[in-house]
């Protein structure tokens, strides 16, 4: 058997070299991307047509993948549901937190809320709808986890409006914050259908204003 000679090996530029560490955070970093990826298009289509009227091949091809790829990135349909809902209630909770850290002012911190969640409902428009149709649909574990990260976001906002309103008690504070979401968060969607919809800069604008004179009245 003829013997091909040894090459000596070349040493490789240190800009082309790839170690194992970098080739698996280039991996990883493409799987959180069609996760992303899931999670968006997943949320525009249980919106469109419902839970029950999406598939999981419809699921794949609003990616570019396989119905049964999905899988690689999420147990079920439901799972891919609870990570949609769940992944909103942590940004929504530590948004908040972030907004009215280091505040002085209630007022301000009032306003910064607002803005805060109003740029996530007109953002997040399907989320929202998935929300309002579909929390029943998970399982224990999200759903009581959903429920826990909104009474804490919740808990945010009372403290705010408990030092705007020093004199109502805690129950007023939290009716005062759920009406404030209920009016926020079902515009965005209900204006999609308007013949003359507002812009977005518009819709946030009328909206923080509204929100802000119910939710700092007397």
């Amino acid at each position: 058997m003829a013997m091909h000679p040894v090459e000596t090996p070349r040493e490789t530029p240190p800009e082309a070299s790839t170690t194992p560490s970098e080739a698996t955070t280039g991996r990883g970093l493409a799987k959180a991307k069609r996760q992303d990826a899931l999670l968006r298009e997943a949320a525009r289509l249980f919106a469109a047509q419902g839970f029950d009227g999406v598939s999981l091949e419809d699921l794949g091809a609003a990616v570019g993948i396989s119905g049964p790829a999905v899988y690689r990135h999420f147990a079920s349909k439901r799972a891919l549901l609870g990570a949609i809902l769940v992944r909103t209630s942590e940004e929504l909770l530590s948004g908040g937190l972030r907004v009215v850290e280091g505040g002085v002012d209630a007022s301000d911190q009032l306003r910064d809320l607002i803005d805060f969640h109003v740029d996530f409902a007109v953002s997040s428009a399907d989320v929202i709808r998935v929300h309002d149709r579909d929390l029943a649909r998970l399982d224990d574990d999200d759903r009581h986890r959903v429920r826990r990260l909104q009474r804490e976001y919740v808990d945010v906002w009372t403290s705010v409006l408990a030092r705007l309103h020093p004199t109502r008690p805690a129950r007023d504070l939290r009716l005062r914050a759920h009406a404030g979401f209920g009016l926020i968060n079902s515009t965005p969607y209900s204006v999609r259908a308007l013949r003359d919809a507002p812009s977005e800069a518009d819709v946030h604008d009328i909206l923080a204003d509204m929100a802000f004179a119910a939710l700092s009245a007397d």
